[in-house]
């Protein structure tokens, strides 16, 4: 490392020892299953929100075990309030595997991980940091924003390629748990200050509108069935905010990832 470089990694460690999140929930515990559970909560939705259903998730789900035992219905009603509920099928998925496949032994290898439902290499490699405290390159929006502060922050048209490079440069071999978390924790408050700088990045694309979206008609129908089954005319009734038109595809789409299901006339959750 260069001598940025090492005075890079001790100010982000003191940093996180001072004014880290310590507290967090998942952080409590290097259990996969529950890293596991975390990170696929957090995907797209902040950390305040994600607490309460994160604890009330392990109460009721409190082992790998225990999930792949539950009906994915009862995961959906559990998970509502997060959106995109696909993650939590890919959860659900996963847990199935893992207890019918790999006796209820988690996967500790990258490669391993990847084969899961739902499980990209960023989800593979927050596994191995946080759970194994395996020395992985993992590359998200706040680590992103926190090597562009303090590497790149007059360039534009970052490659993640670049940033990579310093992230491996600068990774303590023998505690990538910590490190990655105090990146992650500093990178929320680099945010905070100067707003989000991942629009230097080459390739970024901005996250679409969700309002009106079919993700929010999908969203919609989900929740409503939450309460019980209902009709396409009761669907089109309780979603009259939305054109007609536009409620049968998500619902076809719905069934097509088995996340509802049509029998006897009415559409419910599995």
């Amino acid at each position: 490392m260069t001598k940025k470089e090492r005075e890079f990694q001790a100010f982000v460690l003191d940093w996180y020892e001072k004014c880290g999140r310590h507290d967090l929930p998942w952080r409590q515990d290097h259990d996969p299953y529950k890293i596991l559970v975390s990170e696929l909560m957090l995907q797209q939705t902040q950390v305040a929100r994600v607490i309460p259903k994160y604890l009330a998730f392990i109460k009721q789900y409190p082992t790998i075990t225990k999930l792949a035992e539950a009906q994915l219905g009862d995961v959906l009603r559990l998970w509502q309030g997060l959106g995109y509920n696909r993650r939590a099928k890919f959860l659900f998925q996963c847990a199935e595997i893992v207890v019918n496949e790999h006796h209820a032994q988690f996967p500790t290898e990258y490669e391993q991980l990847l084969k899961l439902p739902g499980i990209g290499p960023y989800t593979a490699s927050a596994v191995c940091a946080f759970a194994f405290n395996q020395p992985v390159t993992l590359i998200e929006t706040n680590v992103r924003q926190v090597y562009i502060h303090h590497f790149f922050a007059a360039a534009q048209e970052v490659t993640d390629a670049q940033l990579i490079e310093k992230v491996d440069r600068t990774l303590p071999v023998d505690d990538a748990r910590n490190w990655y978390a105090a990146l992650m924790d500093y990178g929320t408050h680099l945010k905070a200050i100067y707003g989000n700088n991942t629009s230097q990045v080459k390739g970024y694309t901005k996250q679409s509108t969700f309002k009106g979206s079919n993700r929010e008609v999908r969203g919609a129908i989900v929740r409503l069935l939450v309460a019980g089954s209902l009709t396409v005319t009761d669907l089109w009734s309780k979603l009259d905010q939305y054109e007609q038109s536009k409620i049968q595809p998500q619902l076809d789409v719905l069934l097509k990832d088995s996340l509802i299901i049509f029998n006897k006339g009415k559409y419910h959750l599995p």
